[in-house]
């Protein structure tokens, strides 16, 4: 659902029509990134009458809100989200998630998070060590050569999207609009 804004008068639409009643903002935000909020109010008699009102908002009791960043930095959040729709930003993640899974493989599965050692010396030690031990542990893992890789099961995910008949793309970022 695409709620339209307009900055100039200060008036975000609804996609059954209707106006926001309040433009409150920017205000400072409490979340851990203080970039600051523009809130669009609408009544409650604009929405509890709406036949799209359940594609909107979640909320029953109150009036809802819709909350953005002020123009720039809406501008510069359509502008980056546009660019990583282009093959290099893609390429450069699958870069990244190789990696972001080569240390959720190091911290979960043999235990970095926490050095066994005191001193810089003795933790580079570990590292070594651990890495040594988890590319053992990888070529261990490895089918003898000239036979095909086993493929990796399904994950639940995949098991419910295939049981319920719905395509899996083979790259998630393909699938987004």
């Amino acid at each position: 659902m695409a709620f339209h804004i307009d900055f100039d008068r200060r008036q975000v639409t609804c996609p059954a029509g209707e106006t926001c009643r309040g433009w409150h903002g920017p205000c400072p935000t409490s979340s851990p990134t203080p970039a600051p909020l523009i809130v669009a109010r609408f009544t409650k008699s604009q929405c509890r009458p709406c036949p799209v009102r359940t594609r909107c908002t979640t909320t029953t009791d109150s009036a809802p809100a819709v909350g953005f960043p002020p123009r720039e930095l809406r501008d510069l959040q359509l502008r980056v989200r546009a660019e990583q729709q282009t093959p290099e930003p893609q390429a450069r993640y699958a870069v990244r998630s190789g990696v972001e899974g080569a240390i959720n493989e190091f911290a979960h599965g043999q235990g970095m998070r926490r050095c066994r050692h005191r001193g810089q010396q003795k933790a580079h030690l570990q590292h070594v060590f651990t890495a040594i031990a988890a590319n053992i542990e990888r070529l261990s893992r490895r089918p003898p050569t000239g036979e095909a890789p086993p493929s990796r099961p399904p994950t639940a995910f995949q098991n419910f999207l295939d049981q319920h008949g719905i395509p899996r793309p083979r790259s998630w970022w393909s699938a987004r609009d």
